[in-house]
């Protein structure tokens, strides 16, 4: 509980407080990161059912993503920028990472963000047209199949940044296996879930492979370019994650 109390307060602007706090929490608590994403794509699934008894599902699924954006503060978004500006164009590695330190955003940047949010509101909205068990699953499992995928990232590779100016340097550390292990296990069980709620198993299935693809070709652009992960770079894989998960959900087979 402790350790998920801690993912609750790094990932959203929910106003958690603990009594004391370890710097080592913080690399442990990725274990409970999918978690953390269904209860933010609950509340996303909340809004979006709520707002399509009122208004068109196009205006339902802006509501709903500003939910959950808004949940967050926009922090994958930001890393989404930040990736995408200094990963985008041809510089050296450590100007790349002097661009994703820059606060500013650029062209790169805008436009990933840009098409992002704009791709996840139709894909959003499009499932507002649906069943609505349909659109709560896809919610729910878009934000914790994308976590997962940025779990099993930050596992599979080392650190890539600036240690010393790291903005959780606990997270710049190795990440026991046994945290992804654990963080599949949570995958799993909100699968089983959905199965066992009526969603089709092998939509289901596709889901989990898409964010498996999407983590894996950030995996490999993070390393040819940096040489491992920093947080902006996590930030970015949740983000694509999420838009394949939801491609999964809505795609017409």
């Amino acid at each position: 509980m402790r350790l998920f109390l801690v993912a609750l307060q790094f990932l959203t602007r929910l106003p958690v407080r603990l009594d004391r706090f370890d710097p080592r929490w913080l690399n442990d608590c990725v274990r409970h990161f999918p978690l953390v994403g269904a209860l933010v794509g609950a509340f996303g699934a909340t809004v979006l059912v709520a707002a399509v008894q009122i208004w068109p599902a196009w205006i339902a699924a802006v509501l709903a993503l500003a939910a959950t954006v808004a949940l967050t503060g926009g922090f994958h978004e930001d890393g989404l920028a930040d990736t995408f500006d200094a990963l985008g164009g041809v510089v050296p590695r450590d100007r790349a990472l002097a661009i994703m330190k820059d606060s500013r955003i650029g062209s790169y940047g805008a436009l990933a963000l840009g098409l992002s949010l704009l791709l996840r509101a139709a894909l959003l909205a499009v499932l507002a047209t649906r069943p609505l068990g349909a659109a709560i699953a896809a919610l729910l499992a878009s934000h914790a199949f994308a976590r997962a995928a940025a779990v099993g990232v930050m596992v599979s590779l080392p650190y890539g940044g600036d240690m010393e100016h790291a903005k959780a340097k606990p997270l710049a550390l190795a990440v026991p296996l046994r945290n992804f292990g654990i963080a599949m296990g949570w995958c799993a069980m909100l699968a089983l879930a959905l199965g066992a709620a009526g969603i089709d198993p092998a939509r289901l299935l596709v889901a989990i492979a898409a964010a498996a693809v999407a983590a894996l070709l950030m995996r490999a652009w993070l390393k040819r370019r940096l040489g491992g992960y920093t947080g902006d770079g996590l930030g970015a894989t949740e983000q694509l994650a999420e838009i394949a998960v939801l491609l999964a959900f809505t795609a017409s087979w």
